[in-house]
């Protein structure tokens, strides 16, 4: 979790928050009577959609940071654009290009519009920043000194590039002109530089004003891995196996014998050992990172990691230690997300079974598909069949609590809709994992690593 990322978005966010039941459509209530797990799946992935597609950014067409159906000032955020939440929006338009749910020649418009945007946007040393204004491409400072490049957004948008790419890239002529534009972009992130200076460990950030002073390492274990692959994997600009080792893995120290439920937890989660983390550990470096089967030095299956966490904060959930209404197997899943404030307003916050406010994220198990099939499916014909009021217009609303009278925030973020998509997708087909773990320079990447993979041939 990023540094200062919870007091800046609960100081941006604190409009009051009210149920408005107005807002609740016919097709939503529709599904209480038509709710098959497939057509719920349709339904939940549609309606994820719709935030990319429908309410993206005018200018660029990129995932905005929020949107908000309560907003009092609509255009607020607007044009401020966010760089990892529009990597998983690219994602998310491929899964809706592959079930139908948008033409494929106006995904390819729609597309190359993004990818050209972003080759004029402001880059710092080929990295681009958390935040970027959709009608100029300039920066929007994420924090006073966070005014430069972000590694980890970078990783999360290069992902989702490189399924664009690989997507098209056997296509007609104009899709083969969006792979080649997907590519250069990728060629022209300076992963290395963020060594600062050939430090064997990745850093955050960088700013051409402020230089290094964040100084936030990328140490394992959080969200940051898919970082660690793709900068491994660069053609142009690649890390060495000792800058991984080295520095995500703390030189093998960020291993854990500890268990939890009977569960073991393998790694150290950073700042949240007892439990693990937010569920978006399992979830942001794997909407093309296929975890099963994979390995590497120190952990011998990466599924069985994140299913574990997943399992692990379902698990607190159900036990409900604290006694929070609603919580059960049909209402779990704790993650970053908007969050309600003791005097009853929208803030945000990273919620874990240690850091545990009531309040329930959505995207924490439908974005768990692939690891809890059963308990995801539980809680998606809960959501949908028994509190339409937790859904709107681009689906389950940011974050709930049934714990105070219902309670919901009509609003939505881009890193958290984002997932849900691709996860159920990856669950559902594998469609994702196979374009993202068959691109060439990932499996060289991931053999430099010592990764290994029986399922695409990586020995």
């Amino acid at each position: 979790m990023k540094l200062g990322l919870i007091f800046i978005l609960t100081v941006a966010t604190l409009l009051p928050c009210k149920n408005i039941q107005a807002q609740k459509t016919v097709d939503n209530k529709a599904v209480k009577s038509t709710g098959t797990d497939e057509q719920l799946m349709d339904k939940v992935q549609k309606d994820a959609l719709k935030y990319f597609w429908d309410y993206a950014e005018p200018n660029s067409m990129l995932g905005r940071e929020r949107y908000h159906e309560d907003d009092i000032y609509p255009d607020q955020d607007k044009h401020v654009i966010t760089t990892g939440g529009s990597g998983f929006g690219l994602a998310t338009i491929l899964v809706g290009v592959e079930r139908g749910f948008v033409p494929r020649k106006e995904a390819v418009k729609r597309l190359t519009h993004m990818m050209d945007f972003l080759a004029k946007a402001d880059r710092h040393k080929g990295a681009w920043s958390h935040w970027i204004n959709g009608e100029t491409g300039k920066t929007v400072p994420f924090g006073k000194k966070d005014n430069g490049g972000d590694l980890v957004e970078t990783a999360f948008l290069t992902s989702g590039i490189l399924m664009v790419r690989e997507y098209f890239k056997n296509g007609n002529a104009e899709e083969k002109a969006l792979a080649k534009k997907c590519d250069d972009l990728w060629k022209g992130i300076q992963w290395n530089w963020y060594t600062k200076g050939g430090e064997k460990v990745l850093y955050w950030h960088w700013s051409p004003e402020y230089q290094w002073e964040m100084n936030f390492p990328l140490e394992g274990y959080n969200e940051c891995l898919i970082t660690y692959i793709l900068a491994a994997s660069s053609p142009t600009y690649s890390i060495d196996a000792e800058t991984y080792y080295k520095g995500w893995t703390r030189n093998g120290t960020f291993l854990s014998d500890k268990t939890k439920y009977g569960l073991p937890m393998y790694v150290k989660h950073n700042y949240a050992e007892e439990y693990g983390g937010p569920l978006f550990w399992a979830h942001y470096s794997y909407i093309g990172l296929d975890p099963t089967g994979l390995s590497d030095k120190l952990i011998k299956n990466y599924f069985d990691l994140n299913k574990n966490q997943v399992l692990i904060d379902y698990k607190y959930c159900v036990e409900n230690p604290k006694q929070w209404k609603g919580y059960g197997p049909n209402y779990w899943g704790l993650t970053a997300s908007y969050s309600r404030n003791e005097d009853g307003t929208t803030g945000y916050n990273a919620h874990f079974p240690q850091n545990d406010h009531g309040v329930i994220s959505p995207t924490a198990a439908l974005s768990s598909f692939p690891y809890s099939p059963k308990e995801s499916m539980d809680f998606l014909q809960f959501i949908y069949t028994q509190k339409p009021e937790f859904v709107g217009s681009a689906g389950p609303y940011d974050a709930t609590s049934i714990h105070y009278n219902n309670w919901f925030t009509p609003r939505y973020l881009a890193i958290d809709q984002g997932t849900i998509a691709p996860m159920i997708e990856n669950y559902r087909t594998g469609f994702l994992w196979k374009l993202f773990m068959n691109a060439p320079e990932i499996k060289q990447g991931l053999k430099k690593l010592s990764f290994k993979s029986a399922k695409y041939g990586i020995q």
